[in-house]
C-alpha cells in the first residue's frame, strides 16, 4: 500500500469512518452544549469543546501552511491556549464542529489531489512535508479523540455508538 493511500485511510478514520476508534464527527453528534463545556470535578481536564478548537487550531493551521496562505493562519503563544473558547455561545458551539469538519475535509481533498512531488515538499513554517505531518496529525486527532469519548463516557452521555 502506498504512503498516500495509507494516511487517506487513517485521515477518514479521525473523522467518519469507523476502525479501532470511533471517529469524531459521530462522536460529536450527540454532544450538547453543555456537555461539550463539561469538566469533571477537581480534574485538571480540557472540556470537549476545548479539544475540539485544540484540534481545528492545529489542522486550520497546517492546511493555510500548506496552501501557502500563512497570513491568515491562526496564532497562540503556547499549546495551551490552543484550547481557547470563542465566546460560549450554542452558535458558537456549532460554528467549531462545523469549521473542524470543513478543515478536515479541506485537508483530506488536499492529500487525495496531492502528486508525489507535493507530498515531499518542505511546508513553509514546518519541519515536515505533508506526508509525515499527516501522519502526525491522524495520531494527534487521534489521541484527542480518545480523551472525548472519556468525556462522554464520563458524562453518561456515551450510548454503545460503536458498530461492533
Amino acid at each position: 500500500m502506498e504512503a498516500k493511500t495509507l494516511l487517506l485511510e487513517q485521515w477518514a478514520s479521525c473523522l467518519d469512518q469507523e476502525e479501532w476508534f470511533p471517529p469524531l464527527e459521530k462522536v460529536l453528534e450527540d454532544i450538547t452544549f453543555e456537555q461539550a463545556l463539561w469538566k469533571p470535578a477537581d480534574e485538571d481536564m480540557n472540556s470537549i469543546w476545548e479539544l475540539v478548537c485544540h484540534l481545528l487550531f492545529y489542522e486550520k493551521r497546517y492546511l493555510l501552511r500548506f496552501l501557502g496562505e500563512t497570513e491568515n493562519e491562526p496564532q497562540a503563544e503556547n499549546n495551551k491556549a490552543t484550547f481557547r473558547l470563542p465566546a460560549e455561545t450554542m452558535e458558537n458551539w456549532e460554528k467549531t464542529k462545523e469549521e473542524y469538519f470543513y478543515v478536515h475535509r479541506e485537508l483530506e481533498k488536499t492529500l487525495a489531489k496531492s502528486e508525489h512531488a507535493d507530498m515531499y515538499r518542505q511546508v513553509p513554517g514546518e519541519d515536515h512535508p505533508l506526508v509525515l505531518e499527516m501522519k502526525s496529525l491522524a495520531m494527534h486527532g487521534a489521541y484527542h479523540i480518545g480523551q472525548v469519548v472519556l468525556l462522554s463516557k464520563l458524562q453518561g452521555a456515551w450510548g454503545g455508538k460503536r458498530s461492533f
